[in-house]
């Protein structure tokens, strides 16, 4: 068996083949390939790099422990006193809000608290008590107690205070967090830190299923501050951040559960004090955390509960300000006022640095402040629920148009449309980042769409080169050289056949013709349809429209073809309305000869269609095969249901734009096709003034139409007969309200989709 039969009985061609890619990378999608999912998380990264910076929220500032801050204020950790001046210092300008990407788990211990303990100490054991002396030490102690000094600063402060913390999660070893976590943490002790945080929880908690809540991403404990900092300050939230499989910071946990309660981020505590403390509540549905509410404004969460960070742009994106002059008073003096403040370490040297899609050295409190300009602006960025499906389709789209293109075009056109294709994809994908803040998959589409055109142009290098050597096999002893080379050159003229184009069809079949013929004389006959048929071509060449025949009482026309005409479905629809002119014209002259007039049905539809040279070796015919054609020619019938002149499939509708005036008729199936069609009765050109009464009946019909398919049959009675009384010839009114009588004796089955079946052909 030769390698081309073999090929035949495996059935690889195009569509197989294109079929495949689109499997296999559909396939990729669900099985979530690392490889792919790594250029994917990158692609996103370059969609904020192309986007550039932009504006942020000016209600947003940083105060920064940077080297310079080091340099001045002495080596890290800070007493507190530092950071009970920086909160006087906030407070004095104005600071709305103030929230620490910091925490405090320790006491501070100092060489003068030490000094005055010890004296204390000294001074019991020695039996001296003087209270004079007592006060002295006290007030020593007093000025001493660094932790007390920054409570007094929190408690005294105009602008309240958000401490931050971090959580001990189930896959980390505590000892390695910080904070002076030198210990498991047992369960008793989990519980005790938990309490200790139960003021900073979530208020409220909407859940759809109470006794079901989803999985959501749970600590084992917090690492809590001081508790009495924790009672100074206003509230409390955590500032962990969450990084991808690459390392770097996408999402912002916006929930966290340890023990039975939810808790916030710092950067939603922060925003929640800045606004009030309005209502601020976590939503929860069955497949997870739909978002989270701060009084009006709604954050989105995907179904962990985490919020897809829109970075506004690079470090330093913010107003900031050194800690060292902050507390030396060397800033403006509207620096702080009405802003939240965010206090964290932008120093290299204290290891608060992460990885953003904006570059690999970001202060983690910076990540926070684009968190808390998220929420203020309401800009968010969402990977939608529907994304995977959207990813899929794309894959199906993308896959499928180098499917449909590559057939039907040179090497060098097939590339450029390919490339185009990829860049319009990346394109849109973009806008939906930047205009939409929707993040949707690039990678898995256009890896369809790559492998689709490596293999299709792999199939037809070798199809091409078989097919040169089959033809010069067949030819080459018979025919000059020269005639082989035309054939090598373009080898379909071999073939019987045509190409598809979507192409729009003209039916009209005379009514009653049978009848009318009873009473004519065969000569006569024809020469009347003579007479009809040359005034009814003349419209169709007006629109340079082709005859496909004449069947007895009927013709056929094709628009589009055989030249191209990108407005054939306004041509087509222009010949019919010229058409219907005619017929008036001709039925005048013939009343007045004594004759009986003529009434036609038109039906025009539009799409893919064979069109070209069909038939056999002993004759061949110029026309257009497929199922639109059938669909056009069933629309012509439909006339006779609807008792209407034209009818036009939703096909056509799509492609003439305004240029009609246009009434939707039925939903309807036609035999020998199961998805239903849409069908429309083409009244005359935009811009045509119709009679008072004629408008109210189409307005009227309309709203019989809607009551119909929603299966209230007695509501639609009443416009349809308002539609009837205003226009008594409105033939589609006069048959959907003889139906709905109908279906009121019998009502329709309970999937009925407001469907009409058609059950003839004509």
């Amino acid at each position: 068996m030769s390698r081309f039969d073999l090929r035949n009985i495996l059935g690889l061609n195009a569509a197989s083949i294109s079929a495949f890619s689109i499997l296999l990378a559909a396939a990729l999608l669900r099985l979530q390939v690392p490889l792919l999912d790594m250029l994917e998380l990158r692609s996103f990264d370059l969609r904020f790099l192309s986007r550039g910076p932009r504006e942020p929220s000016p209600s947003i500032a940083l105060a920064r422990i940077d080297e310079e801050s080091l340099d001045r204020l002495g080596r890290w950790p800070w007493p507190r006193s530092h950071f009970a001046a920086l909160i006087d210092a906030l407070s004095r300008g104005g600071a709305r809000v103030i929230g620490f990407d910091a925490g405090f788990w320790e006491p501070d211990e100092n060489s003068e608290l030490r000094f005055v303990a010890q004296l204390r100490e000294s001074l019991d054991g020695l039996g001296i008590r003087d209270a004079r002396l007592d006060a002295l030490l006290e007030q020593a102690r007093t000025g001493a107690d660094h932790d007390r000094a920054l409570a007094d600063a929190m408690r005294r402060s105009s602008a309240p205070v958000v401490l931050g913390y971090f959580f001990h999660m189930p896959d980390e070893d505590p000892r390695a967090s910080g904070g002076g976590a030198d210990r498991q943490i047992d369960t008793e002790e989990a519980a005790r830190r938990i309490d200790a945080l139960r003021p900073a929880q979530y208020p409220l908690v909407m859940e759809e299923d109470p006794d079901h809540r989803p999985a959501l991403e749970t600590a084992i404990a917090p690492e809590v501050n001081l508790p009495l900092l924790l009672e100074a300050a206003a509230s409390s939230g955590y500032f962990d951040v969450r990084q991808d499989r690459d390392g770097v910071v996408r999402w912002m946990p916006m929930v966290i559960q340890a023990g039975d309660a939810l808790f916030p981020p710092l950067s939603v505590a922060t925003v929640w004090q800045a606004l009030g403390t309005p209502r601020l509540q976590v939503d929860i549905a069955r497949e997870g955390v739909k978002g989270i509410r701060v009084g009006p404004r709604f954050v989105p969460t995907d179904e962990k509960g985490r919020l897809l960070i829109d970075y506004a742009g690079p470090r330093h994106t913010f107003p900031s300000w050194s800690i060292a002059d902050i507390v030396a008073g060397a800033v403006p003096d509207h620096a702080f006022r009405d802003r939240i403040v965010l206090v964290g370490a932008t120093a290299t040297a204290l290891y608060d640095m992460r990885s953003t899609p904006f570059g690999h050295v970001f202060p983690g409190v910076e990540i926070h402040a684009n968190v808390i300009d998220n929420i203020l602006t309401d800009r968010f960025l969402t990977r939608p629920a529907w994304s995977e499906i959207f990813d899929l389709l794309a894959i199906v789209v993308l896959g499928s148009a180098v499917g449909l293109i590559l057939p039907r075009a040179s090497a060098r056109v097939g590339l450029l449309s390919v490339a185009l294709l990829a860049v319009a994809y990346v394109v849109l994908a973009h806008w939906l980042f930047v205009e939409r803040g929707m993040w949707l998959g690039i990678v898995y589409p256009l890896f369809a769409l790559g492998a689709n055109y490596f293999l299709l142009t792999l199939y037809y290098y070798v199809r091409e080169t078989r097919e040169r050597k089959r033809i010069h096999d067949a030819f080459g002893r018979y025919v000059a050289p020269t005639v082989v080379d035309q054939m090598l050159a373009d080898p379909g003229r071999l073939e019987l056949g045509g190409e598809e184009k979507v192409l729009t069809v003209l039916f009209s079949d005379l009514a009653n013709f049978t009848t009318y013929s009873e009473r004519c004389a065969p000569r006569e006959l024809i020469g009347l349809l003579s007479e009809y048929y040359a005034r009814m071509t003349e419209p169709i060449f007006a629109q340079q429209g082709m005859i496909k025949e004449y069947v007895g009482d009927e013709l056929m026309a094709i628009f589009g073809a055989p030249l191209d005409q990108p407005d054939h479905a306004v041509r087509a629809c222009v010949a019919a309305l010229d058409m219907r002119e005619a017929r008036r014209a001709l039925n005048e002259d013939w009343i007045s000869k004594g004759r009986a007039p003529l009434t036609a049905r038109t039906g025009i539809n539009s799409g893919v269609m064979l069109v070209g040279n069909v038939g056999s070796v002993y004759r061949i015919s110029y026309g257009a095969l497929g199922d639109e054609v059938n669909l056009g020619s069933r629309l012509e019938g439909l006339n006779k249901i609807y008792r209407s002149e034209i009818l036009v499939g939703e096909n056509t509708v799509t492609l003439l734009g305004d240029a009609f005036r246009l009434r939707e008729i039925d939903l309807v199936r036609v035999v020998g096709r199961q998805r239903p069609t849409r069908i429309y009765e083409l009244l005359g050109r935009s811009g045509e003034s119709l009679p008072e009464a004629r408008e109210r009946s189409l307005s009227c019909y309309a709203e019989g139409l809607r009551a119909y398919r929603e299966r209230c049959f007695d509501d639609a009675r009443a416009p349809l007969e308002a539609c009837l009384a205003a226009w008594p010839g409105d033939g589609p009114a006069r048959t959907l309200l003889e139906r709905c009588a109908e279906l009121c004796l019998a009502p329709p089955p309970t999937d009925w989709e407001g469907v009409y079946e058609a059950t003839v052909k004509k």
